[in-house]
């Protein structure tokens, strides 16, 4: 088995329940880091302020590769987050411990989490150019 495929080992239930803690950890991690950035910047003056913006946007305002990366990379998080949050919910209740259910359900979340995102950046998109 590849290197990259090893989490699958577990197979997709364990894999989901992994991914629900790395990315809870990640968001608040990485969210707080640029929350806190953010933060500091701004009080420090409009140079810093600057700094800290320009590294995400371009000057014209658009997200540069930085910006996508940091932008798409925690809404992908966030929409695996929720989505194995509800599935975990459901189990939770004593409901989808069936091995099948369970899978299905399990490779949904990754389903959802990848069309919900695109979804959510095609809207963004589009209202930016739309206006």
């Amino acid at each position: 088995m590849s290197p990259h495929l090893q989490i699958w080992k577990w197979g997709p239930a364990m894999t989901v329940s992994i991914l629900h803690r790395v990315t809870g950890s990640g968001m608040a991690t990485v969210g707080a880091i640029l929350f806190v950035w953010w933060l500091v910047a701004l009080a420090s003056g409009p140079a810093a302020y600057a700094s800290f913006v320009d590294l995400f946007t371009y000057h014209s305002g658009a997200l540069n590769v930085v910006g996508y990366v940091f932008g798409i990379g925690l809404t992908l998080a966030f929409f695996q987050h929720m989505a194995s949050g509800v599935r975990h919910l459901f189990m939770d209740a004593g409901i989808n411990f069936e091995l099948k259910g369970n899978k299905t359900t399990a490779l949904l979340t990754f389903a959802f989490s990848i069309v919900a995102t695109a979804a959510f950046w095609i809207v963004l998109l589009l209202e930016k150019i739309h206006g």
